[in-house]
């Protein structure tokens, strides 16, 4: 059996400000909407992707304030280095928002905080596999180029440090050992 990725539910205290956020500031549409059984509390879909009817679901039901505990962060690739550049200048711009740059070698990430203290983060994969974990903060004014030099040279020198493609070849011919 392989399991693939498809979406995630969260408990929220403020559905309004929260929608807001995850359709206008991330850019998720809502997909459907309703009543959990009857007189059940509502539950929004969101997507990106037109082959996930949701990959972020939220149910307003959240009873305790503070960031959640339960879950460490939700993490979402996107296809180009700028794409995290661009949503970090988006999430600059929000009150609130607390942005930390990292890059673990194998991805250029933002790690950030949605307006009830969920962690995302959202990321870009590099050329290179590393072991993990690892992790170092990285200047998101650079360009693509610079930002990849900059990986490069900071972890070359860790353990297994080489080609993605190589680490992904030897992994499924383990699998299907």
């Amino acid at each position: 059996m392989k399991l693939s990725w498809s979406h995630a539910v969260l408990y929220v205290q403020n559905k309004e400000v929260m929608l807001d956020f995850y359709t206008n500031v991330l850019g998720f549409q809502v997909t459907d909407r309703g009543e959990i059984g009857d007189g059940g509390p509502e539950i929004i879909f969101m997507s990106q992707d037109p082959d996930e009817h949701h990959q972020i679901g939220m149910i307003d039901t959240r009873k305790e304030d503070g960031p959640s505990n339960s879950v460490a962060h939700v993490a979402f690739r996107v296809g180009a280095f700028e794409d995290v550049r661009n949503l970090n200048h988006t999430l600059e711009k929000v009150d609130g928002i607390n942005i930390m740059p990292l890059s673990h070698g194998n991805t250029l990430s933002i790690y950030f905080n949605d307006p009830e203290g969920n962690g995302i983060e959202v990321f870009w994969d590099t050329p290179w596999h590393v072991s993990q974990p690892q992790g170092k903060p990285w200047d998101v004014s650079m360009n693509e180029q610079q930002a990849l030099e900059w990986v490069k040279a900071a972890f070359q020198d860790e353990s297994n440090f080489g080609p993605r493609q190589d680490y992904h070849d030897k992994r499924r011919a383990e699998l299907n050992a």
